[in-house]
């Protein structure tokens, strides 16, 4: 039987007051082998070896197409395209005056976005059984916001730059809401802090600006 959290958002709007969403509760991720087991066991009719090699070439083509340009919609599934960007070395262009321009090569495929098929939410719903799993609330820091600026200042100053674990560990504070508060910071200013590099290897640092 499945389970659902009541998760505690942030309070977005500083108004003192957090929101509630649902998420389903994740046993363990399946791998491919089970899930083909499963998918046998439920679907007699068809040898294991057959439904493995429809599935690779499956994901073979939905590749080919992609990758073509193309867009691809399966009835019961959902549609399927890909995402592009610039390559991890290199940084966005826009239209302004005298800025680089992208070659080809600086360009990529980064993701594929997935669009849901309507009846294949029905069809999880027909198959969904819920109870409640239990809540998940927000991790709140004991210092007020400038005090979080003020222990990061002083972090900065003794170590030169802070990553988001460090600043998880000044301030009580969940990974995600740090995550969401430094990003906030970096694009203030006022708080003297900035951010360097991208993901995982981004770096805050003090502003050298007065």
């Amino acid at each position: 039987m499945a389970k659902y959290i009541k998760k505690e958002m942030p309070d977005l709007r500083g108004n003192g007051t957090t929101k509630a969403y649902y998420r389903m509760k994740t046993w363990n991720r399946l791998e491919y082998d089970e899930f083909l087991k499963r998918f046998h066991s439920m679907h007699r009719a068809f040898e294991k070896g057959i439904i493995d090699g429809v599935l690779t070439a499956f994901a073979e083509q939905l590749a080919y197409e992609l990758g073509n340009g193309y867009s691809v919609k399966i009835a019961g599934l959902g549609t399927f395209s890909t995402k592009l960007g610039v390559s991890e070395d290199k940084e966005m262009d826009d239209f302004g005056e005298g800025t680089t321009k992208r070659n080809a090569s600086s360009i990529k495929v980064t993701g594929v976005s997935f669009r849901t098929d309507k009846e294949l939410v029905r069809g999880i719903n027909r198959n969904c059984d819920l109870e409640r799993g239990g809540e998940d609330r927000l991790r709140k820091s004991k210092f007020t916001e400038a005090e979080r600026i003020e222990k990061a200042h002083q972090f900065l100053q003794e170590n030169g730059f802070m990553r988001i674990p460090d600043y998880v560990k000044l301030t009580g504070l969940s990974y995600s809401t740090a995550s969401r508060e430094l990003l906030r910071f970096a694009a203030d200013p006022s708080t003297g802090i900035v951010s360097q590099g991208r993901k995982s290897s981004k770096l805050y640092l003090l502003s050298t600006e007065s």
